[in-house]
């Protein structure tokens, strides 16, 4: 049964019961509601906007669970309803809907749980259910089919399509490249891998992992001396490792932006908790890329080409709910975000249609762990495997898959079946447990791993990939009883985390689970006999019995035939007598103006640690480009994040383009001293490329070769990355292509987090200084200035002397460390000019005088908006 409680002309509240309440029930919850009386009618004829009747909202999950803790017992569901009208449609229709009327049914499903299906056509079944399987990897089920002497079950299908997708397989960068009839001689994959080969330097763990861990100092733990007991704290010191990690979550985003940017900043944080044995999160980062928002009408450069008619959501729309998501779950879980970074784009050129449709939305962030405790112990069996967090829900059912397809591919329907929900309390909880096991004197995890990506599937067949193991489905905790097998074990309910201990060993963490209000369930166990099974005890039921060999596969390696295309882009023309006008519109371009609309709603210091955030001087305005966060609470010891991305100059030159990526997070990070200098850092390269589109393939190899070269020749690393190579989005009568793009984000060891540069100019405290690091010709092309002239430009500033780089950098960290520089901003996103503005915006009372000549460039033009990497400093003057 279903009781209302509040104002029919404003808010209702919908208790889904198992029977009516006594007297001191109604009591309690008009009081939990806000005194918001019981509606004494069973129901509700008037117009009102809710929750999707199958998604059960994480409010719905914590409200139910704050009554189960005031003794109220058998109320299933509580959802709010605002009051609307017939024609009222300002709601997300992904996550909304509006009812006409309320009453008994409203939470009614009529949806029995589907039984196990024997598949009989596996291309067709692929089709329908759009999981995006090759005609390579069908002939290989239906030769496991043959092996195995039995037709697969819908779950088998659907399991190998999950973990074998290019979202989780990266076949695309473990594969074959055949470039104008020649094949190349390595996989994108062991470019990247070779930067580590090359250059160890301080890495720890790389590509054993979700996460990248390096090297990192003796901090103190500040924590209970038991987290199983109520118990006093102590201060002990460890050997620290730093976690770095980014994620993307584009095609979630794209479709419904405010959970797909919260699920995609709470999935990331879930890789930094699953590293080694468990590991803690400090600070995120956040990157959103649309195409043009449209803010406003006397934008010329938004009205060049046509706006589409939105498969979804807006761009506008996209980039509000999606920075609201990824706020609210960090705001929620604890974490602050102290770097991030924006860009707009789209442009219509040579009957190609270029834009951000389907969004880049990228979470990163940075953490640390004890270094005993880097490396995942190998499953035994007998050991138990546990899952941590909330039940299952007909949550991003075939994310994974879905992802890895062009957005609009397939149906609405199979689309928004694959939308996410977030609950960071729930996920709070759980990395509250880790935090226990953590920091307790000995850890007694096995192996522990995240779940995202294809739920349960992916998540406990890696655990027990080296050895096997059984699951019991009766054990799995289910909240929606309408979810047949696949979905039980193949949803995407986020928050969640899958572990291995051994079995004398749970009742330790169980106790800690129990302090924290942690669900945690016992459900199943490593059987050493390298098989993947799902199995109900009491029904029998076995919709999943794989060897652990035929699951994750042997299909052929992927092969991307593609041919190299130059694109000649018309030149930028300009007059210089209306310098005015052009810095007015580049300063109005979402990737140069101010970012305050982002980092107003984040939080940006919570856990104590922050050093170092966006905002800086008396007007607080968010300029700094470097995040940093110290490792305890006492010591100058930290880390330090950028990012770095350029694929506007990587559309006209890939190369180009790759090396302006990782100088600006080199530009960005080099005002934290850094304990090695430039060999301190390590980078995550995130590649989102729209990979099988004529020329882009050949790119792709050109642009990751790119980044490999450039990072061994500076002495650094790559030591973790993520990639989403199907970056277009597909309409009925166009598609709109992506610009291939590298978001780089690196992370070192600051030791001393008090000693970091800001971009505010200090008054009579020295000279400014302007170092152009690319050591090219002052070129237009791919920058700010030509995006408000409708163009994208031919000629491209590159960095020419990677020697100088590291020169530069070095010196410039001996004088940070010497307390030489006073001041210090990179030189990217609208050019030399922004730069030097932003050097003075965070103060009322701060101007400059610059003189140019000196540069040699008589096109003021070019000197003021290129883009050439470089920096900006004021140093103290000796005299």
């Amino acid at each position: 049964m279903i009781l209302f409680f509040g104002d029919v002309n404003s808010k209702v509240y919908a208790v889904q019961a198992t029977s009516e309440f006594s007297n001191e029930t109604e009591k309690k919850l008009t009081w939990l509601f806000g005194n918001q009386p019981k509606v004494n009618t069973a129901s509700l004829d008037a117009f009102f906007v809710g929750p999707r009747k199958a998604m059960i909202t994480p409010w719905s999950t914590n409200a139910v669970e704050i009554t189960q803790n005031m003794g109220i017992e058998g109320i299933i569901r509580i959802e709010e309803f605002n009051a609307s009208h017939e024609d009222f449609n300002d709601f997300d229709p992904m996550i909304s809907e509006k009812y006409n009327g309320l009453g008994q049914d409203s939470f009614t499903i009529n949806i029995e749980p589907e039984p196990i299906l024997e598949i009989e056509d596996i291309a067709d079944y692929n089709q329908k259910e759009g999981l995006a399987l090759s005609d390579e990897e069908i002939e290989y089920l239906n030769d496991v089919s043959k092996k195995i002497g039995r037709k697969l079950t819908d779950s088998e299908v659907f399991g190998f399509s999950q973990v074998n997708s290019e979202h989780c397989r990266h076949k695309i960068f473990n594969g074959i490249f055949v470039i104008d009839g020649e094949e190349k001689p390595t996989s994108l994959f062991n470019l990247i891998k070779e930067t580590s080969k090359q250059n160890p330097n301080n890495i720890v763990s790389a590509y054993k992992d979700n996460v990248a861990f390096i090297k990192g100092p003796k901090v103190e733990q500040f924590a209970p001396k038991r987290a199983d007991i109520p118990d006093y704290y102590q201060s002990e010191y460890f050997e620290s490792v730093i976690s770095l990690k980014a994620e993307t979550h584009n095609f979630p985003t794209t479709v419904e932006p405010f959970n797909g940017a919260a699920t995609g900043s709470g999935g990331e944080i879930r890789d930094r908790l699953a590293g080694g044995k468990g590991a803690l999160p400090l600070a995120g980062t956040a990157v959103y890329m649309t195409s043009y928002s449209r803010l406003e009408e006397n934008r010329p450069w938004e009205q060049d080409m046509t706006e589409r008619k939105w498969l979804y959501q807006t761009p506008m729309d996209i980039l509000i709910k999606a920075s609201n998501g990824a706020s609210d779950f960090g705001n929620k879980f604890g974490q602050p975000l102290i770097c991030g970074s924006v860009l707009t784009f789209e442009h219509e050129e040579q009957a190609r249609k270029l834009g951000f449709d389907k969004v880049i939305m990228q979470a990163g962030g940075i953490g640390y762990a004890k270094s005993e405790q880097a490396l995942k112990d190998i499953p035994k069996k007998g050991d138990k495997i546990i899952i941590l967090g909330g039940e299952n829900y007909r949550i991003g059912m075939g994310g994974a898959a879905v992802s890895s397809a062009d957005t609009g591919e397939f149906s609405t329907g199979i689309e928004l079946n694959a939308v996410q929900r977030s609950n960071p309390e729930m996920q709070k909880r759980a990395a509250n447990a880790i935090r226990g096991m953590v920091e307790s004197e000995e850890n007694l995890i096995v192996s522990i791993h995240d779940h995202g990506a294809g739920g349960h599937l992916i998540c406990l067949s890696e655990l027990v990939e080296d050895t096997g193991g059984k699951i019991d489905l009766d054990k799995l905790p289910v909240g929606d009883p309408t979810l047949s097998n696949k979905e039980i074990i193949g949803n995407e309910s986020q928050e969640r985390m899958g572990l291995v201990i051994a079995e004398d060993h749970l009742n330790i963490l169980n106790k800690i689970a129990d302090r924290e209000r942690s669900p945690l369930y016992s459900v199943g166990e490593v059987t050493g006999d390298h098989r993947f099974t799902f199995e109900s005890e009491s029904k029998g039921d076995k919709p999943m019995d794989l060897a652990i060999e035929d699951m994750f596969g042997s299909s052929p390696k992927t092969v991307m035939t593609d041919a190299t295309i130059e694109r000649n882009y018309a030149e930028v023309s300009y007059n210089a007598k209306n310098f005015q006008k052009y810095l007015e519109q580049v300063l109005q371009l979402e990737a140069v103006a101010c970012k305050d609309w982002l980092t107003n709603k984040v939080d940006r210091c919570v856990g104590g640690k922050v050093a170092k955030q966006q905002c800086v001087g008396p007007l607080q305005l968010p300029l700094n480009n470097v995040g940093v966060i110290a490792l305890d609470f006492k010591g100058k010891e930290g880390v330090a994040t950028s990012i770095g991305h350029s694929p506007i100059s990587g559309l006209i030159d890939p190369v180009a383009g790759s090396r302006n990526s990782i100088t600006e997070a080199l530009t960005n990070i080099i005002w934290a001293p850094l304990k090695d200098g430039l060999k301190s850092i390590s980078l995550s390269a995130n590649w989102m490329w729209p990979c099988k589109n004529e020329g882009e393939d050949a790119r792709l190899y050109e642009a990751v070769k790119a980044v490999s070269d450039f990072a061994i020749n500076l002495g650094i690393n790559i030591p973790t990355g993520k990639d989403s190579l199907s970056m277009k989005q597909k309409y009925p009568h166009e598609e709109v292509i992506a610009p291939g793009t590298v978001v780089i984000s690196a992370g070192a060891h600051c030791n001393d987090v008090t000693k970091v540069v800001e971009p505010l100019l200090k008054p009579n405290k020295g000279a400014i200084y302007y170092i152009n690091i690319s050591e090219d010709n002052y070129k237009l092309g791919g920058s700010s200035f030509a995006q408000i002239l409708n163009k994208i430009g031919n000629e491209v500033p590159s960095v020419k002397n990677v020697s100088y780089t590291k020169k530069v950098f070095n010196t410039l960290q001996y004088l940070i460390k010497k307390d030489k520089i006073v001041a210090g901003h990179d030189v990217a996103s609208g050019g030399l000019i922004t730069t030097l503005l932003e050097l003075c915006f965070a103060n009322t009372n701060i101007g400059a005088d610059i003189e140019l000549t000196s540069l040699k460039e008589n096109d003021s033009i070019k000197v003021l908006f290129a883009e050439n990497s470089g920096i900006v400093f004021q140093a103290i003057d000796e005299s």
